[in-house]
């Protein structure tokens, strides 16, 4: 990289390095698909062990499920910065993929590894540390709620290094294309998680803190699997400084665009508290099933980072823009067809999740909002693959704040000033995803973002 060139931004590739085999040929329908299940399985496998757990716990009843929903909140915000060892690996390791350096590639995937080490156990000690003034707050003061959330919490942050290792491995396999081992590794530490999850909360009788051991045995599972895969390329297993520096730069930029993202749904958490049980615990179900539609969404965002990282890497512009109008439109349609299917189960999915009157209602009220999103969904986290794959986290950043904090939080917080309800807190929701929408379908349209390149060295 030559002094006056940006930090974190892609550089040329030198002439000698050949583009990916493929990238003339552009990208078949087929690969992309092949990745997208790939992807779709992995995304799957871990919200559908917390729909499970949602199920389980919110038959515990309402406090438990509204408990689970508030720690829960905080957990994500704990492991936020797993965003960066996911997404920013596999954008790195895709351009040195497509230039035809797979084990430059691995050694993105072993320094990501260690940063998770690190960071994770940094997570776990403030975690423990801040768990009680923090759920306190979020649950609008002490209470049941709040007592139950720490119980859970103080369980579940211990499975933070687990998760920052899955997804720092998921990264990096990820960049290289490789579509069985992910799909492995978190089928298996969910499966098994999935079945301890009623055993301990039921017949041991622990309750809530038996799906927080839950969650932490699947986390912990995943992460050392993981490390054995990588273990397996045999590369070297020390901290590469201009890596590590590399890997921080975008982890800026996209922990930045993640604080946003944590602000709004931190926002909506607290408010929804404020409302009543009934209400936070319909948001929890609200949630986990958009976090599960959202990730389902996100196979073919996946799918987009991996082909437009090496693509560029491989210096090919013009596949990395048909890629990236390919994918928005397999997005949309993907986000069509759950648009309509949540549209028709929007008396019956509530039930699954709780038996009572009050929560199924308020679960109804956000409903349209929920499903009526989707579509737009769809094409927002399709355009959000194309641009980490190419290394535009600056732009990222930007848009997600903008909508963050002048959509999503304002509207959220109006909702609750002037009784709109838990329907109020949905429809900010909505106006974060189509504010988004706007900002990133202008910007793919300009074309800005296809730099070709291996990026710092």
């Amino acid at each position: 990289m030559s002094p006056a060139d940006p930090p974190g931004q892609p550089t040329a590739a030198p002439a000698s390095v050949p583009p990916l085999a493929s990238a003339p040929a552009g990208v078949s329908t087929a690969r992309m698909l092949r990745l997208s299940a790939s992807a779709f399985v992995v995304l799957a496998a871990e919200p559908t062990f917390v729909l499970v757990d949602t199920a389980v716990v919110g038959h515990l009843g309402k406090v438990p499920l509204a408990a689970l929903g508030v720690a829960g909140t905080l957990l994500s915000l704990t492991a936020m910065l797993g965003g960066f060892l996911e997404y920013g690996t596999t954008a790195r390791a895709a351009r040195w993929y497509g230039a035809g350096q797979r084990d430059r590639a691995v050694r993105e995937g072993t320094t990501a590894s260690i940063l998770a080490l690190v960071l994770g156990g940094i997570a776990v000690a403030a975690g423990e540390i801040l768990a009680g003034p923090l759920l306190r707050l979020l649950a609008g003061g002490p209470g049941p709620i709040a007592s139950a959330a720490e119980t859970w919490f103080r369980i579940a942050v211990a499975g933070v290094p687990g998760i920052l290792l899955i997804l720092a491995g998921n990264g990096w396999m990820r960049g290289v294309q490789e579509t069985r081992r992910p799909v492995q590794i978190v089928v298996l530490a969910n499966v098994l998680s999935a079945a301890a999850s009623p055993i301990l909360v039921y017949p041991l009788g622990l309750g809530l803190a038996g799906s927080a051991i839950a969650n932490v045995a699947a986390q912990t599972i995943g992460g050392v699997l993981f490390i054995l895969a990588a273990r397996a390329q045999r590369p070297r297993w020390r901290p590469e400084w201009p890596v590590v520096r590399a890997q921080l730069t975008a982890g800026r930029e996209l922990l930045l665009r993640e604080a946003g993202f944590q602000a709004a749904f931190l926002s909506a958490a607290a408010v929804a508290a404020r409302m009543g049980a009934a209400q936070v615990a319909a948001h929890q179900i609200g949630l986990q099933l958009w976090t599960f539609t959202a990730l389902l969404l996100d196979s073919f965002a996946i799918a987009a980072q991996s082909l437009v990282g090496a693509a560029l890497g491989g210096g090919d512009v013009a596949t990395a823009r048909r890629t990236a109008w390919q994918v928005s439109k397999y997005g949309l349609g993907a986000g069509i067809v759950f648009g309509v299917l949540l549209a028709a189960g929007w008396w019956v999915i509530p039930a699954v999740f709780t038996s009572s009157p009050e929560v199924r209602h308020q679960a109804h009220l956000l409903w349209p909002w929920f499903a009526g999103m989707q579509p737009a969904a769809g094409v927002v986290f399709a355009l959000d693959g194309v641009l980490i794959g190419a290394g535009d986290l600056g732009f990222l950043r930007t848009i997600t704040l903008v909508a963050a904090l002048g959509v999503f939080v304002p509207v959220v917080w109006l909702a609750l000033h002037f009784g709109w309800g838990i329907g109020g807190v949905w429809a900010g929701l909505a106006g974060f995803i189509l504010a988004r929408l706007v900002g990133m379908t202008v910007r793919a349209a300009r074309g800005r973002w296809a730099v070709t390149g291996t990026g710092p060295d």
